[in-house]
């Protein structure tokens, strides 16, 4: 059990990095995931997130604290516990981010993390199977990334109505310019999805040199004389020191990360002292930085037909499974959202602030199921929240999660951003071709007025959930709150690194998978780099 590198998390960006440190054979190569293997078969469904949500199997099932930002609610953060992480039970939508974020990125003080940087990894990881006018998608990479095989005519006549209400329609939102409507891009091959172990780790399952090894909880960071030489892990339970001659980097994303770091001993000295930890590096950014994206749901009642009402019986359940065994298409193909939008609030801003997932469904909650009613969903959240929360140890058990702290709608900008977009989703609904197919508007309703901005944010509060895009826990930079440098090396301990969304200065403005495959790759070659040197 000793290898050249052992990588912690085999998400969206570990496996990546699994794959590339792997290949060529010169390195051995440990890929620990502390849930199971990727064989329930609704994983492989694009609709399955319906079914690997909430399912102790193959999702952490973390859940908040009380957020006072949302009217004190406690909410649930799903995050992916099975090979392939979060990228094996998201809703399969791929966005980028803007040029603009990453550039800010490298103004932060982040070398190497322009826009110009990093689009060669973006790049290099994809396979774009649209169409492409022009040189900034990939042609050959691991991960299968394609239009929607499903269009719903609500969501046609939304993306209609956007651009009769004088927003742009988008060719490419994954282009420079991501402003504009449209559908949605998915990592998806055929009618099946294209996770981030499927594209990465099923070709090397003949590869000698990469041990991908799933049951393994890893519990901490073995750390000798200022280094790191290897983590501690219960592999099917059984306490197991793996040995790292070369490196350890932790993909264990936004939450695993930082917890743990911070049952090593790196972190806060005081909050570490708290657990009986003993610190082994002062980090008092370990934990902080917390952002996410939060989502209102505006929902309208409408005449056309919407997965609501196609699923609402055993028989027409049967006939979409039949449809999609014979075909691969159909609604069992659907992604969390079909429309999209990249939009602005206010004119003259450089780039969109809101994003739109537009969905021909609607539920009070997904696992309570559907409305009875045939109904779509206009979500929007803010592209980039001034709002940062942050997480804290809960106990020295890595078996305890830790606590979460989002720290919601903390700013006034964060406040009128959210109260904007929903204004602006419910004035796209008065253009037509969708006006006339709208027969209510169920959510927030007539008890909110449209000008009422005060009852709007309360309606938000009371109502918003997170989109899944937790992010900044391990922060890069040159600050004192920055936890890795610009290499993603662990500030203060040597032969360690993080390589996922928690290395994050600032969200990026869109869903974060392919961002964190971006890492993966851009990490996998500043550690090959350095290794060669």
């Amino acid at each position: 059990m000793e290898f050249d590198f052992v990588i912690v998390g085999a998400g969206s960006a570990g496996c990546a990095l699994a794959h590339r440190l792997a290949e060529g054979g010169r390195y051995t190569v440990a890929l620990l995931e502390a849930g199971p293997k990727d064989t329930n078969p609704w994983i492989h469904i694009p609709v399955g997130y319906f079914r690997t949500m909430g399912n102790p199997r193959s999702d952490w099932r973390y859940k908040t604290e009380a957020d006072p930002g949302i009217a004190g609610r406690s909410i649930n953060w799903p995050r992916g516990r099975v090979l392939g992480g979060s990228s094996s039970i998201n809703g399969l939508l791929y966005v980028r981010g803007q040029p603009q974020d990453f550039d800010a990125w490298a103004q932060m003080g982040c070398t190497g993390w322009s826009w110009d940087d990093v689009l060669p990894f973006f790049k290099r990881s994809e396979t774009w199977q649209g169409a492409n006018g022009t040189d900034v998608r990939g042609k050959d990479g691991p991960l299968s990334v394609q239009n929607s095989r499903l269009s719903r005519e609500i969501v046609d006549h939304w993306v209609d109505a956007a651009v009769a209400a004088g927003y742009k329609r988008s060719k490419d939102y994954n282009d420079v310019d991501q402003e504009g409507v449209g559908y949605f891009q998915l990592t998806m091959k055929g009618g099946r999805r294209c996770s981030s172990a499927v594209a990465y780790l099923r070709p090397t399952k003949s590869w000698p040199n990469l041990a991908v090894i799933t049951d393994a909880q890893t519990e901490k960071v073995l750390i000798g004389k200022g280094r790191a030489i290897g983590v501690r892990a219960a592999i099917h339970g059984k306490p197991t020191d793996i040995k790292a001659r070369r490196e350890v980097i932790l993909s264990a994303g936004a939450i695993g990360s930082p917890q743990l770091l911070m049952l090593s001993g790196i972190g806060d000295v005081d909050e570490l002292s708290a657990h009986g930890i003993q610190t082994v590096s002062d980090l008092k950014g370990v934990g902080k930085n917390l952002q996410d994206h939060l989502q209102a749901r505006p929902i309208f009642k409408t005449d056309l037909s919407t997965i609501n009402v196609e699923t609402n019986s055993l028989f027409k359940q049967a006939l979409i499974a039949a449809q999609y065994a014979l075909t691969g298409k159909g609604p069992m193909t659907m992604a969390a959202s079909l429309g999209t939008g990249f939009l602005k609030t206010e004119p003259h801003m450089e780039t969109p602030d809101i994003q739109f997932h537009i969905q021909p469904f609607s539920a009070d909650s997904p696992a309570e199921g559907a409305h009875p009613f045939s109904a779509f969903t206009a979500s929007v959240l803010q592209l980039r929240p001034e709002s940062a929360g942050h997480l804290e140890l809960k106990s020295a058990n890595i078996d305890d999660h830790p606590l979460i702290h989002p720290n919601y709608l903390a700013t006034e900008n964060d406040r009128r951003t959210i109260v904007k977009g929903i204004q602006v989703a419910r004035r796209i609904a008065q253009f037509e071709p969708l006006k006339s197919h709208i027969s209510e508007e169920y959510a927030p309703g007539k008890g909110v007025a449209f000008d009422d901005e005060d009852a709007t944010l309360d309606w938000a509060r009371r109502t918003s959930v997170t989109i899944y895009h937790p992010t900044g826990t391990c922060k890069m930079g040159t600050d004192p709150m920055a936890v890795v440098d610009a290499r993603l090396r662990v500030k203060g301990i040597d032969g360690l690194r993080v390589a996922d969304c928690s290395i994050m200065p600032q969200i990026t403005s869109g869903n974060t998978n392919a961002p964190a495959i971006m890492i993966g790759e851009k990490a996998s070659a500043l550690i090959l780099e350095d290794a060669q040197a």
